[in-house]
C-alpha cells in the first residue's frame, strides 16, 4: 500500500529519556510524516491527471483500445485508493491538532510510538484493531 513506503524516509523517532508521551516534539515528528505523505500522494494525483489528458488517444485495434481502457481504470483504482488515504492523513492531522492523536479510539490507551511510525494514520491500538479483525472475519463467514 502507498503509505507503506511514502514516509520511510525519515528516520524513526528517538524517545528521550523521561519524555512524555505524545510530547510537542513527537507531534511535529507526526505532522511531517503525514504532511510529506499527503503532499507525496497529492503530487502523483495531478501527475496522473495530467498523464491522462495527454494520452488520451483512441485507439483502432480494439486490443490496444481494452489495454488502454484496462490500464486507466487500475490508475482510478490506485487514485481512489490514494484519496481515501489522503481523506485518513486529514483527519490524522486533525487529531494532532485536537490533541487526540496517539490514542486509540476504542479504548483510549497509547496507540505507542512503533506502531504509528509503522501506519501514522492508526485510530487503534493493536490489541483493538486485532479484536476488531477477528469480529470482521467471524462476520464474513
Amino acid at each position: 500500500m502507498a503509505d507503506d513506503t511514502l514516509h520511510k524516509q525519515f528516520p524513526p523517532y528517538v524517545l528521550a529519556k523521561g519524555e512524555d508521551y505524545m510530547s510537542e516534539k513527537q507531534l511535529d515528528h507526526f505532522r511531517e510524516i503525514l504532511s510529506s505523505l499527503k503532499n507525496e500522494l497529492m503530487g502523483d494525483i495531478e501527475r496522473t491527471v495530467h498523464t491522462m489528458q495527454d494520452e488520451a488517444t483512441v485507439f483502432a485495434d480494439p486490443n490496444d483500445r481494452a489495454s488502454q481502457e484496462s490500464d486507466i481504470a487500475l490508475e482510478l483504482r490506485n487514485r481512489d485508493r490514494e484519496r481515501k488515504l489522503i481523506k485518513k492523513i486529514d483527519e490524522a492531522l486533525g487529531r494532532i491538532a485536537s490533541g487526540e492523536y496517539g490514542y486509540c479510539d476504542s479504548c483510549g490507551v497509547e496507540i505507542g510510538l512503533k506502531r504509528l511510525e509503522a501506519r501514522p494514520t492508526a485510530t487503534m491500538c493493536i490489541d483493538c484493531k486485532t479484536l476488531e479483525e477477528i469480529r470482521e472475519r467471524q462476520v464474513a463467514k
